[in-house]
């Protein structure tokens, strides 16, 4: 089959949500099928290269300072481009949308103006993360809601409301089938009519990459400090700042080093200035990314209620790294293996919340430290190594695909 994907960003740009997206088409394309990415095309100096014939690059514009990410107005003038692209590659089967703004509104637009059956991956709790980055996150939802139902003037456009949900809503009113990459963000979804039935089907880690880097790790832990990494994109709710200022109340004798980038770097690179065995490593590659978190005694995730699956503790549990687990919701889906950051956590006012977070993180690094250096660190799951191989998601993904193909 040609299953063409949407997506907010370009596969080369930064993030949990392309990272999947890159491992499901290689994994498609294992299989035999033949997938279209379809996306803003990129900006700045990582565009240049040599173009991927899977791409179809959307004319575009940067929305950040480092260029790192674009967007696509989706409209007529974008219908017209995309249509006369396609034009060029075989006919399509299925429509699979793995976006939350503009990649939806373009994916969706297309597959009505087609007759195609669309398959709707939710990779973002949309509520929540524009509530990290701005205080005025209610009128910008409202906002959303009103770009959604004039992009999508027959998908979606009769459903109502304002919030995070309501656009998700929209969103899924044009799509066959939804899936989502974690339990708790499946059955929240549900909860609040967002779609009837959400299918389960978690991000992955590449079967052959985790192989090669499990086959260079050493049989013992090497010695040393107890050696902690911090992985992802240096923004407000992902919770950099507030770890590393739970890092240096912890007071431990340990390595940290952090993994990505971002706009919070220099604020980050200044709270631990001075810091000795804290090491900022930069954007690294995927095998060099696994290959970190398989040397490391523990991963450490700080984001809460934020992440629909939370990629990195996974992919820490299916190379043997257990993890320091700051989300209770991530914590539930792993099922074991790591240490939780007291959920309990209480303050007055969202100061007193944050600070009363930061503290238990602090204690529990203590704890995680202690462990490491005592030979006492947990193991996590085997089970998780097996659900977590991109071969058995793309798999249960395709199983999904051909129920909605069967159902017309």
């Amino acid at each position: 089959m040609h299953v063409v994907f949407f997506g907010d960003q370009h596969l080369d740009s930064l993030g949990g949500a392309q990272v999947s997206m890159r491992l499901q088409r290689e994994f498609l394309e294992r299989a035999g099928h033949t997938v279209t990415v379809v996306a803003p095309r990129m900006r700045g100096s990582r565009a240049a290269g040599e173009t991927d014939a899977a791409y179809l690059d959307l004319p575009s514009m940067p929305i950040t300072l480092d260029r790192e990410y674009s967007m696509t107005w989706p409209g007529r003038a974008t219908d017209r481009f995309l249509d006369r692209a396609m034009t060029t590659r075989p006919p399509v089967d299925l429509v699979h949308v793995q976006a939350d703004f503009w990649g939806a509104f373009i994916g969706h637009r297309y597959a009505q103006r087609h007759g195609i059956p669309v398959v709707h991956t939710m990779h973002n709790r949309v509520d929540v993360g524009i509530a990290a980055v701005t205080p005025l996150h209610r009128p910008v939802l409202a906002a959303l809601n009103l770009w959604r139902r004039a992009a999508l003037r027959r998908v979606g456009a009769q459903v109502g409301g304002s919030d995070g949900w309501a656009f998700l809503r929209g969103l899924a009113a044009g799509a066959s089938a939804v899936t989502a990459p974690s339990t708790h963000f499946a059955r929240r979804l549900e909860q609040h009519d967002v779609f009837g039935r959400v299918d389960v089907i978690w991000n992955g880690i590449d079967d052959d990459v985790r192989a090669s880097v499990l086959a260079g790790a050493p049989a013992e832990r090497a010695p040393g400090r107890p050696r902690f990494v911090w992985l992802g994109r240096m923004s407000p709710e992902k919770r950099l700042l507030p770890f590393l200022e739970a890092w240096n109340a912890a007071g431990i004798d340990a390595d940290l080093e952090i993994i990505g980038g971002g706009g919070q770097r220099a604020a980050a690179e200044k709270l631990v200035a001075g810091r000795s065995g804290v090491h900022f490593a930069g954007r690294l590659t995927y095998p060099q990314t696994l290959a970190r978190i398989a040397a490391a005694d523990a991963l450490v995730q700080t984001s809460i209620g934020f992440e629909t699956q939370g990629m990195t503790p996974f992919e820490a549990a299916t190379l043997g790294t257990p993890s320091i687990i700051s989300d209770p919701d991530i914590a539930a889906e792993l099922g074991g293996g790591f240490w939780a950051v007291d959920a309990s956590s209480t303050g007055s006012g969202t100061q007193g919340l944050e600070a009363a977070r930061v503290a238990a993180l602090a204690e529990t690094l203590r704890v995680a430290a202690s462990d490491i250096a005592a030979g006492a660190a947990p193991t996590p799951l085997p089970a998780v190594a097996e659900a977590f191989r991109q071969s058995s998601r793309t798999a249960a993904m395709i199983e999904v695909y051909e129920r909605v193909l069967a159902e017309g």
